[in-house]
């Protein structure tokens, strides 16, 4: 066929006459035509111009002028077209005998693959029903492997092993909720797994909940066990604090030959709690505070594989905080001092419970956590311990109570917590605890001090020479005395001693393990307080109120003299029990604490015995002051003085140290030296002859007599000082018998053999030896011009006394 020919677009002619319009608009319109454009304009245009015929007239006008081209292309068409049914009737020929070949090939087609056909369709279906059978046993080798997942996990069930419940479930979820070939069977699971899940989730929280009630009795248990522990491991310090103090005074008695050795034992292991159990949820342990969290963290597990994880964590942790909320309750029908171990000791468990779970629980606490409730149990024992000790007024019941406090603190920091604050509140209330011991200590130091009948104590046996003489170290010798024994001291010492070491070790008890290290300073502190305010005070009340004669006075001193020895010892006590070396306390020893009590005790005895010799000096009346011969033998009274001096002293040497004797004679023999002056400063005595003055020169030898006498049983130096008591009597006798009195004058000789006269003593005295005649020495009167020259010498002293005067 032949292509038709390619239109192609009609440019109008130039038209030498451009100016005509009409010609212009058919031009335009032949165009618009040709070219196929959209002829409305030109419509629009006549008809708005009124002129529409002029339009048909070209319209008319293309139409005519296209016909002869339509001619020509109908005419080329048409000759084609006769050309091509001619090749087609050429043509029928050859179709036809191709389509009875065609026929003939089908038909043997047909009759060879008719068989091949059948064959075919019956493999088909063979092969579509081995699909179905294959489809059959994997659908039902599905279901039997769902089943039996669904049997296992029936069987975990059934035996609460949840875990691996859920991992049943969970597979059955993952690997078979999409195959399952039966309707029926995935509704079952759709239905089944969401309940199994909450099933599960009910029984293990409940198993939770069991456990945290169980756990607030194990806790009070494990912190009463743990506590116990610390006191066991503390008591075991302090026999090896024993042993070494008594190795370090064996060292200090320089019992060279003596090996000692410190044993160690083993430590039966404050460990805290066993590590067993690494394997699953076992974690119980078999240590010595081993206790079972199975159940909380095979609870948290299951959670964990719940998805429900952090709900768990914050369930645990809301609960265990409400469980020591309650923990923190203080019964008020029960006093403190019966509940206080049961409230520390539920606290303690439950932070060793709280640690066990921060190391092992896997996050299941957070260090913070345990640090937010540490820091809230921390504020409330310190807010308890405030109240109850601003209540307390017995230092026994809040020395139980701080020991009880002490050993917790030394627990819960052996897990790490920090426990400074519940030690600065024991700190605190450091000086209202001993205020109560002293008070303690003063009732009791009463009771023996009252109770006493100041007499020697009587002991029969050697236990209790050990127990009120070695024990406190009172002995003054090492060897063991014969039995009976007769101490120098009363009941009152060993008791009173018993007291002090009592208060000693309570007051290092107290500060010991309370956080501070160095505090024998603080324990001397309060132990100078007792014995110089308290035991001080007590003795002298005792001294002033009940002493009525001089046996009792004597046995109050020797007691004194016995308690200065017991002090040393209180010292020492205190150090060794401080861990302060011995050498130490020693080095800073202070003087003796109860220096006015024995000093009171002294004077007491002194003043009664002073009032026995007075008894004596009452005969000094009777001698001859102007006797024309001096007493060979001495006068009356001095007599009486040194038997009752000699039988004071036989007497005295058995229960007074020799010191105090020494002291106490001194002061009688200078009581006697005043007495015998005395009378020559009266009024009793007018005046006297130098007769009489020497019958007091034989009296004074025989008191210095009995002085010297004295050196055998205290020593040479003790007797001159005794002698020496003697001074003022002796001096002035001296100074009366002596040929130049006036020499009294001279400060250098003076000072060297009358320094203990007083000058207007010696004005007054001097002038009574002067008689109604004037005559200074009248026994002297036939001796020449000796007398007058004493005589003059004296007068010469006397004015010049006056002068100075």
């Amino acid at each position: 066929m032949n292509t038709s020919k390619m239109r192609r677009k009609v440019v109008p002619a130039a038209v030498e006459n451009a100016d005509s319009a009409d010609k212009l608009d058919q031009l335009l319109l032949s165009a618009a035509i040709c070219n196929g454009e959209d002829v409305a304009p030109f419509v629009r245009k006549a008809f708005a111009s009124g002129k529409p015929e002029t339009v048909l007239v070209h319209l008319r006008h293309f139409a005519r002028s296209k016909e002869s081209e339509i001619e020509d292309v109908c005419r080329a068409h048409y000759e084609d077209f006769i050309t091509a049914v001619d090749d087609l009737r050429s043509l029928l020929s050859d179709v036809d005998s191709l389509k009875s070949s065609l026929s003939n090939s089908n038909s043997q087609l047909q009759s060879v693959a008719v068989p091949l056909l059948t064959t075919l369709d019956s493999f088909v279906e063979a092969r579509n029903k081995c699909k179905n059978i294959t489809l059959a046993i994997q659908s039902l080798r599905t279901c039997v492997q769902l089943v039996e997942l669904c049997g296992r996990a029936n069987g975990h069930l059934s035996e609460n092993n949840f875990y691996m419940a859920l991992k049943c479930v969970d597979s059955i979820e993952r690997e078979f909720m999409n195959k399952t070939p039966s309707t029926t069977l995935k509704r079952m699971l759709e239905k089944q797994i969401p309940e199994i899940r909450s099933h599960i989730e009910r029984k293990i929280n409940k198993e939770f909940g069991d456990w945290l009630v169980e756990i607030r009795v194990v806790s009070r248990n494990l912190g009463q066990l743990a506590i116990g522990q610390a006191s066991a491991s503390r008591q075991r310090e302090e026999e090896l604090r024993i042993k070494q103090r008594q190795a370090e005074e064996q060292s200090r008695l320089s019992l060279r030959d003596c090996v000692y050795a410190l044993e160690e034992e083993d430590d039966d292991g404050f460990n805290g709690i066993s590590d067993d159990g690494k394997d699953g949820y076992s974690n119980g342990g078999n240590g010595v505070l081993g206790f079972d969290l199975t159940p909380l963290y095979r609870a948290y597990h299951i959670n964990q594989t719940l998805g429900l994880e952090d709900r768990f964590k914050q369930y645990y942790f809301e609960n265990r905080k409400l469980q020591l909320t309650s923990d923190f309750q203080v019964s008020s029908m029960t006093p403190f001092l019966e509940s206080h171990q049961t409230f520390f000791a539920q606290i303690a468990g439950f932070f060793i419970v709280e640690d066990r779970v921060l190391r092992t629980g896997g996050g299941l606490v957070s260090k913070m956590e345990v640090e937010n409730l540490w820091d809230t149990a921390m504020s409330k024992m310190c807010s308890v311990l405030e109240d109850q000790f601003s209540r307390m007024q017995t230092a026994n019941h809040l020395l139980l109570i701080k020991d009880y406090v002490s050993l917790l603190g030394v627990t819960l920091r052996r897990y790490g917590y920090p426990v400074e604050a519940l030690l600065d509140v024991l700190s605190k209330h450091r000086d209202k605890y001993h205020e109560l011991l002293l008070s303690d200590c003063r009732k009791q130091i009463t009771e023996a001090l009252a109770a006493d009948k100041f007499e020697q104590m009587y002991m029969k046996k050697e236990y209790e020479y050990s127990m009120n003489v070695l024990s406190f170290q009172l002995q003054t010798s090492n060897i063991m005395p014969a039995f009976p024994y007769v101490a120098p001291f009363s009941c009152t010492v060993p008791d009173c001693c018993r007291i002090v070491r009592s208060f000693i070790e309570d007051s290092v008890s107290f500060m010991s393990h309370g956080g501070q290290l160095d505090f024998y300073d603080v324990v001397k502190k309060y132990l100078d307080r007792l014995l110089t305010e308290v035991l001080d005070g007590a003795l002298l009340k005792l001294i002033n109120t009940s002493i009525g004669g001089v046996t009792q006075a004597m046995q109050m001193a020797a007691n004194m003299a016995v308690f200065e020895r017991a002090c040393d010892f209180f010292f020492r006590h205190a150090a060794q029990l401080s861990g302060i070396p011995l050498r130490m306390a020693e080095r800073g020893r202070r003087v003796f604490p109860l220096t006015k009590a024995r000093d009171a005790a002294e004077e007491m005895l002194s003043g009664l015995l002073k009032q026995k010799v007075d008894g004596f000096l009452l005969l000094i009346e009777n001698v001859n002051w102007m006797a024309d011969d001096p007493p060979q033998s001495g006068n009356e009274y001095v007599h009486e003085v040194i038997i009752f001096l000699e039988t004071l002293v036989s007497t005295a040497q058995q229960i007074l140290p020799v010191q105090v004797l020494k002291r106490v004679l001194q002061d009688v023999l200078f009581h006697i030296s005043e007495m015998i002056v005395g009378p020559l400063l009266g009024e009793s005595v007018k005046r006297f002859n130098v007769n009489a003055v020497m019958g007091l020169d034989v009296d004074i030898r025989m008191l210095e007599s009995f002085a010297e006498n004295q050196a055998p049983l205290l020593s040479e130096a003790d007797a001159s000082q005794l002698k020496a008591a003697l001074a003022e009597s002796r001096q002035l006798v001296n100074l009366l018998l002596s040929n130049h009195p006036e020499n009294f004058l001279n400060p250098v000789i003076r000072e060297r053999s009358y320094n203990a006269l007083d000058y207007r003593k010696v004005v007054t005295i001097s002038e009574k030896m002067r008689d109604q005649s004037d005559r200074l020495f009248g026994s002297f009167g036939t001796r020449g011009s000796k007398q007058n020259t004493k005589k003059k010498s004296l007068d010469a002293l006397i004015k010049r006394l006056k002068d100075v005067n």
